[in-house]
């Protein structure tokens, strides 16, 4: 099974890349994993929501050049179906099964994800109604990711 996390933005802080680099360490037993960064606009506060959409849709086209049509494409959003580890698991496993082993998973920029991004999803997935920091969603995203395979393999895991 091929997983690729796709993020808007590049992560700096040492602490979360040390943490991505031990998950794709973890995950390399159970698939290839490909980390594509594209780049974030600049976004002062003060912006109108007519430049907002702007900055969503510049980032949304660097987003969607990188999925190729025969990806099921995963986005992260608040108004997304929340799920369990082992929900997320079973959904993993039945993609693969049924042929869909070339998953994107996406996590957009600060301001969200655009228009365009949400109609070439395949389905919405929500960790929490709280907005959090991209960098921190990678991590915990690819912790679940890793925590699903080992239940997909019944690996014993922390509960």
């Amino acid at each position: 099974m091929k997983i690729t996390i796709l993020t808007v933005g590049k992560i700096k802080e040492k602490y979360f890349v040390n943490a991505i680099k031990e998950y794709t360490k973890r995950l390399s037993k159970y698939c290839s994993l490909k980390e594509i960064e594209v780049s974030d606009e600049k976004a002062p506060e003060n912006l109108s929501e007519k430049d907002m959409e702007i900055v969503k849709n510049k980032e949304g086209e660097r987003i969607l050049k990188n999925i190729k049509d025969s990806s099921h494409v995963i986005a992260l959003a608040i108004e997304g179906k929340q799920k369990s580890s082992e929900e997320l698991a079973s959904r993993i496993e039945k993609l693969g099964v049924s042929g869909k082993s070339d998953i994107v998973f996406i996590i957009g920029g600060s301001l969200g994800l655009s228009d365009a991004v949400y109609k070439r999803a395949d389905e919405l997935l929500s960790f929490s109604k709280m907005t959090f920091p991209h960098q921190l969603m990678k991590v915990v995203l690819l912790e679940q990711v890793y925590r699903a395979f080992r239940i997909i393999k019944n690996e014993p895991y922390h509960k």
